[in-house]
């Protein structure tokens, strides 16, 4: 029996065990048991166990350990029908009868929550397990982004994981009710006692007495007066309260905080109360979120309504993007006020059409109408909306158990009429007094989705195109298109597979019978939606005149035009953006022995680096046709950099240029280290072409460090800048962190602070007086300049990218230190603001030797965000440790992996030896959860 079957057949063995015995409070097994039941090597246990997840055989349960479980038999358990192929949940204490992803993870719900709101979840979980009793959280986000929703789905969530019995209750209250009135507001959350105030007839307990046990949501936080924010902070930090009118806090209560507000905390609150609030977590205003984000919350909100009307709603697409266009700062709460008015206009329209309403563009009011020409302003992202809605004239959203019955029949109508696509699209949009031009921009866009998705779509049975045109078109008129289909190809340089072909086909076919029937086109407006100085309309006008000498017939310009759109439509445009390196050298074997001595020092050979030598007997000539005929197999749609010699090979750009369509750029003095250097370049920064050759032209070798006191001084003109949100408080943290790692590189640079109003200007400025190196921060600039993200940094590969940036010294860098600076920089700043007793300077040497021992016996590297969480909370254990507040571990020990569990004693032994203290096991059991 072989290894896979063997471990598949014991999981289905011990699940069906499992299951039978109701799953005694845990569910699946993790790679370590199978590999200790089996007898075999732990890491091909979970080799297998991988494989038969994608498989779809067993379901994989996220968390620490990962853990596994025969899939029918969860499925036959929970009575639920899960999806064909792989299926991943969270890790759960319990399974219940229901649907496990829902029952385990209310977030699963949340659009987003695996995409925009990654990170905000994973905020939120952490603050609801964090123990002993949670993190309080404050939730901020402009008006209607759902910070409400998002606290409602935090509770649920903490139900969901048994940190909140399943009455437990959630109090909201909005702090604005009551701003005008301070000594009110407070009475409210604290409660009041008989004669606290005129009016107190009698003793009232306060919201945080009806949340014991639960959450309170205090939404509009930032209303709260300075009196009432240092009470809820006292109540933090002791858990104890008291009445208004009463002198001392001697009440108890249990209570996760959660407030939400639509102000920067920094400045709406005392700098004392966020100080209590470790969790802040930010919602992005939708106008942010993706772009398939905010079409599934459009399509919830449609599928909401089409439940109350109890009809199918068709939505045309023209409304969709209108829709899309017009999300701006009034978010989820406005956009879904406007589906609510559209579908009640739609509903009074269509009450005599029994079979679905329809939400048509005449209907939309004219500030949503603005909403396409907000959008159409952008090519890109109308193209892109386009594509995400499939090409279709309309969006079919059905309340639950419906059948859509249409009286639109798709495949009825003629496999593809490019006027008809036009025209009604044409019609659509004079009638509403759009421009000629805006007409044009749209029309460009939906042709050229409209094109690929026809062909996709038929491409998907088992038959060639011409077997398919066949069934529609004659055989002399595919001889013809496919005659052209070549043409085309060989003129512009560029596959169009059998794309272009299809489409041509079908649209000639269509011209030749409005020749015969002696029809007009009726429509002009789509003259010059492709440029005129396009090679599409170009090529269209040669395709045009070679239909008039084969059939005899006059084309009219319009014609060439509708020609020139398929030409651009039909292009193969999913090609993979990179920078090809193009080494060329007079010689036998220059070029290629540079090259393979430039990717053994890169230590990648698979990088896009070519080399062509040039034997001094061979002409130019031969040499460029065969450069050509190279990169035309060649994905270099971002651009070709010629790294030559000298001579003739230093003129090739301009004419591979112009054969290849793709932008060139030539550096001559060509030697090892530059190549290296414009490797460096392309794979390890990810700059543009420009960029590449603009950095390249100013290189001179790799010369020997030169240091002065630990220190090389840069020359005053190159600068590092950091941006964030204001250019101050964050940004300058961030230049001091920046300052190090040169200072530790050996390059002292310049750093300059900006903030995000008017940062391309700013850049501008800096950019006429010094040489930008890099960009650290939140945002891209728009400027071509190497960017550093702010989580790349934090990751560690940011700093080693840095590194290289400044010094251009991949191979004689000095040596790294044993442990990332921005590692030791943030949790130097978490261990000062948490610890009070221990001195961080002195702690954090022995965290540092903790981990490096931590290590080496889990035989693992670490990311940064995990490093710095376990080495914060290993440096508060001690701290616990000193004032004897112990946490205490209440979860199943037994399903904590022992391997862990002993790496982290043994590696704790620094602190025995050096601070003579001792951590107890229910720390440990925190931290083997962490890793």
């Amino acid at each position: 029996m072989k290894r896979e079957e063997r471990i598949y057949e014991y999981i289905q063995a011990q699940s069906r065990e499992l299951a039978q015995d109701d799953f005694k409070g845990r569910i699946g097994f993790d790679a370590q048991e199978v590999a200790s039941a089996l007898d075999i090597l732990r890491n091909n246990v979970s080799k297998e166990l991988n494989s038969l997840y994608r498989q779809g055989l067993l379901v994989k349960f996220l968390g620490r350990p990962v853990r596994y479980f025969d899939k029918d038999e969860l499925a036959s358990r929970l009575g639920v029908t899960f999806a064909p192929g792989p299926c991943q949940l969270d890790a759960v204490e319990d399974i219940r009868p229901a649907d496990a992803e829902k029952t385990t993870n209310p977030f699963s719900r949340l659009i987003g929550a695996d995409r925009s709101l990654k990170k905000q979840v994973e905020q939120a979980k952490a603050a609801i397990l964090y123990p002993p009793d949670g993190l309080h959280t404050l939730i901020v986000g402009q008006t209607g982004v759902g910070k409400t929703l998002f606290a409602h789905l935090m509770f649920e969530y903490g139900k969901a994981m048994h940190r909140f019995s399943e009455d437990a209750p959630f109090v909201t209250f909005n702090c604005a009710d009551y701003y005008n009135n301070p000594q009110l507001l407070i009475s409210h959350v604290f409660g009041h006692v008989k004669g606290a105030f005129t009016g107190a007839d009698t003793a009232k307990a306060g919201l945080v007495e009806a949340a014991d046990g639960g959450v309170l949501f205090l939404d509009e936080i930032h209303r709260l007066p300075p009196e009432g924010q240092e009470m809820i902070f006292y109540f933090m930090d002791t858990g104890t309260f008291n009445r208004l009118g009463e002198t001392t806090r001697s009440r108890q209560a249990k209570v996760l905080i959660i407030g939400a507000t639509t102000e920067d905390p920094n400045s709406a609150l005392t700098k004392t109360f966020v100080r209590r609030i470790p969790n802040i977590i930010t919602i992005r205003p939708l106008s942010e979120r993706t772009l398939d984000e905010k079409l599934a919350i459009i399509r919830l909100m449609f599928q909401d309504e089409a439940q109350r009307v109890k009809k199918p709603i068709r939505v045309g697409v023209e409304s969709v993007k209108a829709l899309v266009g017009s999300i701006g700062s009034g978010n989820v709460g406005q956009l879904k006020s406007n589906i609510k008015l559209l579908c009640a206009q739609a509903f009074l329209n269509g009450i005599d059409n029994p079979k679905y309403i329809e939400v048509d563009f005449k209907i939309l009011p004219t500030q949503l109408k603005e909403g396409l020409l907000t959008l159409s302003a952008n090519r890109q992202a109308l193209m892109d909306l386009t594509k995400r809605l499939g090409g279709e004239q309309f969006l079919a959203i059905l309340p639950p158990g419906r059948e859509l019955q249409l009286e639109d029949d798709d495949e009825a109508r003629e496999p593809f009429n490019l006027y008809q696509v036009v025209e009604d699209k044409v019609d659509l949009l004079k009638e509403e007094g759009i421009s000629s031009e805006l007409i044009k921009q749209i029309v460009a866009t939906d042709v050229n989705v409209y094109v690929k998705n026809l062909y996709n779509k038929k491409n998907s049975v088992n038959m060639t195109t011409r077997e398919r045109l066949l069934k529609i078109v004659d055989a002399s008129l595919i001889d013809f298109s496919e005659e052209i289909s070549l043409y085309v190809q060989r003129r512009m340089n560029r596959s169009y597979r059998d794309r272009f072909l299809y489409a041509f086909s079908l649209h000639l076919s269509a011209f030749l019978k409005r020749v015969k029937a002696k029809e007009t086109i009726p429509y002009t407006e789509i003259e010059g939606a492709v440029p005129q100085d396009s090679l599409c309309l170009s090529v269209a006008m040669e395709i045009g005149a070679r239909i008039e000498q084969h059939y005899r017939i006059k084309v009219p310009r319009v014609e060439v035009e509708y020609i020139a759109l398929l030409l651009e439509s039909a292009e193969d445009d999913e090609l993979e953006d990179k920078i090809v390196i193009l080494v060329l050298a007079h010689g036998k074997t220059t070029a290629s022995s540079m090259l393979e001595v430039a990717q053994r020092l890169f230590g990648n050979t698979e990088n896009s680096t070519l080399a062509v030598d040039m034997p001094l007997d061979v002409k130019p000539q031969d040499i460029l046709d065969k450069i050509t005929a190279m990169m035309r197999a060649v994905r270099c749609q971002k651009g070709i950099l010629i790294l030559a010699d000298m001579g003739s090979l230093c003129n090739f750009g301009t004419l591979l240029s112009e054969r290849l369509k793709v932008p060139v750029r030539t550096v001559d003095m060509v030697s090892t280290p530059l190549i290296l250097e414009a490797m460096r370049k392309v794979e390890v920064t990810g700059m543009d072409l420009d960029a590449v050759y603009d950095s390249l032209r100013s290189f001179h070798g790799y010369e020997a460090l030169d240091m002065t006191e630990g220190e090389q001084v840069a020359q005053a003109h190159e600068v590092i800048v950091t941006i964030c949100s204001t250019g101050q408080g964050t940004a300058l943290k961030l230049k001091a962190l920046v300052r190090d790692i040169l200072r530790q590189a050996g390059c002292l640079l310049e750093v300059i602070p900006v903030g995000l109003v008017n940062l391309e200007d700013r850049l501008a400025e800096i950019a006429a007086d010094h040489r930008i190196v890099a960009a650290v921060g939140m945002k891209k600039p728009k400027m071509r300049v190497p960017f550093i993200p702010l989580e790349q940094l934090i990751d560690g590969e940011g700093e080693t990218i840095l590194r290289e940036l400044v010094t251009g010294r991949r191979h004689t860098l000095p040596a790294p230190e044993k442990h990332s600076l921005v590692v030791k920089k943030l949790c130097e700043e978490s261990l000062q603001k948490f610890l009070t007793y221990l001195n961080p300077a002195k702690v954090l040497p022995l965290l540092l030797s903790f981990d490096q021992q931590l290590e080496a016996c889990l035989q693992e590297k670490l990311p940064n965000p995990l490093r710095i969480r376990l080495l914060v909370h290993c440096g508060c254990a001690l701290e616990r440790i000193v004032t004897r507040t112990p946490l205490t571990y209440t979860a199943d020990r037994s399903l904590l992996p022992v391997e862990k569990l002993t790496a982290l004693q043994e590696s704790a032994k620094v602190f025995e030896e050096r601070l003579n203290l001792s951590i107890p096991e229910d720390e440990f059991c925190f931290m083997a959860e962490m890793i």
